[in-house]
């Protein structure tokens, strides 16, 4: 069984209610149509019920049980409008743009039913870019109570099974934090240990990636992940974690050995801490497209409630697995 199979699985376990607010895309209908039959969480869509089961009726598939939301016409749209007024008010809003926004943006509508817990979390980013995708999510749900930063993460299911936890990974932050110092990395680096904990395996191993092993270059970019590592340790005792890490020491025990020779990673990394976006973001394209693995996010952690972004490149298999992860997330909130 794959790894998604098994995130499905557990989906099916205690299923949750998701949105998908781009009801315009041919994938999301899709993955809407998929998600109800294999019954891995209830589904809401935005948009015009009309269009949709047009849409649903030219792509020749069933949306049976899917929610349909028309903010013009919901009986909810006052308590919405009053919702994100309150939250947005101390940043100047006004009930009247308010409303003009939830009318205008389903994101931010799918992010306020969220808000309202008349959904346990959404799926968006099909035809959204990443920053149009979480900027609302930031906005209006906040960070969870103790967490210094939200980041994103990516899983990576890849071919390579006696590698990570049988072959997967997760990557972070391949999506959202540009050029983290070296405390937001530690944080990271805890994160993202919290989040394999809950949806991948018992038993976090941590890199912290450099072009640098144990100093074998000197540069500024070197020493941010350095001291990353040594905060990491100071902060988070518990991580099995070190650094500063190449990726092929991370990753293959007899070039730890060689290059880092006692350390507790050794040479079997699970979870890849990148110095900055420009890295992850590359890293996890390049496993994706030439290694031939399955990539499940951006999946942010540390948020109040899950709200999971897409590449517009996705597939509808692609989103069907990030919904089956935020459903379990949304178990774990």
């Amino acid at each position: 069984m794959s790894y998604i199979d098994i995130i499905k699985e557990r989906a099916k376990i205690d299923k949750k209610t998701i949105v998908l607010p781009e009801s315009n895309d041919k994938r999301t209908l899709i993955a809407a149509s998929k998600i109800m039959e294999e019954g891995v969480a209830n589904v809401i869509l935005i948009g015009d019920e009309e269009k949709i089961m047009d849409g649903a009726g030219w792509l020749e598939i069933e949306l049976d049980g899917v929610q349909v939301i028309n903010p013009k016409t919901t009986e909810k749209l006052d308590d919405y409008v009053n919702l994100l007024y309150e939250t947005r008010k101390a940043k100047g809003m006004t009930p009247e743009q308010a409303r003009e926004i939830l009318l205008k943006d389903n994101l931010t509508f799918g992010i306020v039913m969220v808000k309202a817990n008349d959904a346990d979390g959404m799926v968006a980013g099909a035809c959204h870019s990443t920053a149009d995708t979480l900027r609302p999510a930031l906005q209006i749900l906040k960070t969870a109570p103790g967490v210094k930063l939200v980041s994103a993460f990516f899983i990576m299911d890849t071919v390579f099974k006696e590698q990570g936890e049988n072959g997967t990974f997760i990557f972070a932050d391949c999506g959202l934090n540009q050029d983290p110092t070296p405390e937001e990395l530690a944080a990271i680096a805890d994160s993202s240990a919290r989040s394999f904990k809950s949806l991948i395996g018992p038993k976090p191993v941590i890199a912290m990636l450099s072009h640098s092993t144990k100093g074998s270059a000197k540069h500024a970019l070197v020493d941010k992940v350095t001291e990353a590592t040594r905060i990491a340790r100071e902060q988070y005792p518990n991580l099995v974690l070190d650094g500063e890490l190449q990726v092929d020491a991370a990753l293959v025990p007899s070039v730890m050995k060689t290059k880092a020779p006692g350390s507790p990673v050794a040479g079997h990394a699970n979870i890849l801490i990148f110095p900055n976006l420009d890295a992850g973001n590359i890293g996890y394209k390049l496993v994706q497209r030439l290694g031939g693995a399955e990539a499940y996010g951006p999946i942010l952690q540390g948020i109040a409630k899950p709200v999971n972004d897409l590449s517009r490149g996705c597939s509808w298999e692609d989103i069907v697995g990030v919904v089956a992860l935020t459903a379990v997330q949304a178990t774990l909130v």
